[in-house]
């Protein structure tokens, strides 16, 4: 698995991560048991970072369950999301009773309330319980303000939405973040699952063989880190098997133009 430096922080990650949006929602021991499960193969597999959020119902209490007795081996990815001050505060506080009172980016969902949130995070930041600070969107209309944050020089972390089939990014957002030095997490490298619902022929996927790809959702995240301005993906699943092959992809070597561009051409005939 690559690791790539998140911007000035000295965070080293994996290129491949886990989310927890709605796969780790869940609330029965069996639920919770099976999602540390999920947790062990992700951390067998190198993919330890995790993303997660309070916006995610439970999911935050459940990867904290999934990571005990193991938290140091994790990267954590949270998030606080209310325009409350006081569930604000408590969101934070709530984050760092999961997670052994220290976080390694925190960001800013959606931007809601940023001004405020970005000045409570960045307390914690300097009391050096937070590494990284760092600011979400998923809708493309909040991109201009994504970047006016970006170049304040107040953060060192962007999360975004980014694929085959979204990638209004590159043009402005990617290249900001690779001139401030602004690390990037990628949200929905999948489509929330759409683009690896359907799959093309195995020999259409043949001539990418040399670069480790064996299934579909391989080559659409390999797509993804092998732009090098990305610092990681973090695709969620409940299966063994697709956490095991997304962590896979996150190998070298990396698709060059030729490759992205023929990725992209079967996406478009699916």
């Amino acid at each position: 698995m690559e690791h790539r430096l998140l911007s000035s922080t000295g965070l080293r990650m994996p290129v491949i991560g886990m989310g927890t949006w709605r796969t780790f929602d869940v609330i029965y021991p069996e639920e919770i048991e099976q999602r540390r499960t999920i947790v062990d193969v992700a951390l067998e597999c190198g993919s330890n970072l995790f993303d997660t959020s309070p916006m995610y119902g439970n999911a935050e209490g459940v990867l904290s369950q999934a990571l005990e007795g193991r938290r140091d081996q994790a990267i954590v990815a949270t998030k606080v999301w209310t325009p409350d001050d006081h569930e604000a505060a408590e969101q934070i506080r709530r984050s760092f009773d999961y997670f052994d009172d220290r976080i390694e980016i925190y960001q800013v969902h959606n931007l809601v309330a940023w001004q405020k949130r970005l000045k409570a995070l960045e307390y914690w930041r300097d009391q050096g319980r937070i590494r990284s600070v760092g600011i979400t969107h998923y809708q493309h209309a909040a991109f201009p303000e994504m970047m006016q944050i970006m170049r304040s020089g107040r953060v060192t972390c962007i999360q975004i939405p980014y694929n085959v089939e979204d990638r209004i990014v590159e043009r402005d957002v990617l290249p900001l973040a690779a001139e401030l030095d602004i690390g990037v997490l990628v949200m929905r490298p999948l489509g929330q699952g759409v683009l690896a619902a359907k799959s093309p022929p195995a020999d259409a996927l043949a001539c990418l063989a040399p670069f480790g790809i064996k299934t579909w959702p391989q080559a659409l995240l390999k797509w993804v880190v092998s732009d090098t301005r990305v610092s990681a993906v973090v695709p969620a699943t409940t299966s063994l098997q697709h956490a095991r092959q997304n962590a896979g992809a996150g190998d070298p070597p990396w698709f060059g133009p030729d490759e992205r561009a023929y990725v992209v051409r079967l996406s478009e005939q699916l």
